[in-house]
Parts: structure tokens; C-alpha cells; sequence
């Protein structure tokens, strides 16, 4: 699976932690990351690195991503306003779990400062194996969706999900 990670400088060291566990999975990972050329972390904005990921998943560049930044909130916030893209701030692995199970989450948002580095990697596998529930769910997303194109979603049923 192709994964993008994103990092500003207080989630940057998690990010390559992170990297390097998912690497070790079998997974293709490309990291962008708020880093200076001495590998170390330096200031940057998370809206750009929320951005980056955001468009790369939208875009299918990638499968899923995952942000880390602060708190994750602000990466979360930033992830959402691009089309496609269903972020999620979550912070253990039943929240990571439910993410993609239930709203089809395809980018997770995560807090460096208050999760530890195992953690994170277990928060991050439970929403790598999980799957989509569909059923009562996809009606959720596809409301999600409506919203998203500028609709309101009380417009769609069951019945109007496509087969």
C-alpha cells in the first residue's frame, strides 16, 4: 500500500519513526516532513503538509495518509477542507479502528506531543486492517460526500446509494 506521511517540526521525529515501522510492514512510504538538511526538525506550517498528503490521497498518488503534528488538530482541520480526503483525529486504537470502519477514514491525524511512539504505530495498524463496514455506513459517507459538493445531505437514502 502507498502511504504519505505528513510532519511539521513537532511531529517530525514521530513521522520518521513511523515511516520506518510501515516500511518494515511492506509498505511504500514517502514522507513529507518538516525537516532541514541535517535531517533534524524544522518550523513549518502544517496546513501545507495537510495539504500535500490531502491532495496526494485525493488523488489516488496515494492509498492513505497519515499527519502528525502538535495536538493533530490543526492537521485535521487543514486535511478536511480538500475534497475527497476524510480525516480523522484519533487517539487510541479503537478511535484509529473506528475511523475506518465506520467513516471510511483515508487520512489519520495524530497528536506527536501526547502519543507515544508505540503507540502511534499501533493506533496506525489497527486503521491500516481495518475495514469498511459498509451497510448504514456508506450512507453516512455518501451524505459526507453530498456536504462536500455543496448538497444537502438529508437528500440521500438507501435508496439512492449507487448498487
Amino acid at each position: 500500500m502507498k502511504i504519505s506521511i505528513g510532519a511539521d517540526h513537532r511531529g517530525h521525529d514521530a513521522a520518521r519513526s513511523l515511516a520506518r515501522a510501515l516500511e518494515a510492514m511492506g509498505h511504500e512510504v514517502t514522507v513529507l516532513n518538516g525537516g532541514d538538511s541535517d535531517g533534524g526538525p524544522q518550523s513549518c506550517d502544517y496546513p501545507d503538509r495537510a495539504h500535500q498528503v490531502g491532495s496526494g490521497v485525493a488523488s489516488g498518488e496515494a492509498d492513505r495518509g497519515v499527519l502528525l503534528c502538535g495536538s493533530g488538530i490543526g492537521m485535521c482541520i487543514a486535511a478536511n477542507k480538500v475534497p475527497g480526503v476524510r480525516a480523522a483525529l484519533v487517539h487510541d486504537e479503537f478511535t484509529a479502528q473506528m475511523a475506518k470502519s465506520h467513516n471510511n477514514a483515508n487520512v489519520l491525524c495524530l497528536s506527536a506531543d501526547m502519543l507515544g511512539q508505540r503507540l502511534i504505530e499501533r493506533m496506525v495498524e489497527a486503521w491500516m486492517t481495518a475495514e469498511f463496514e459498509g451497510g448504514r455506513h456508506a450512507r453516512r459517507v455518501a451524505k459526507i460526500h453530498a456536504i462536500e459538493r455543496g448538497e444537502d445531505p438529508s437528500g440521500v437514502t438507501s435508496e439512492t446509494l449507487p448498487a
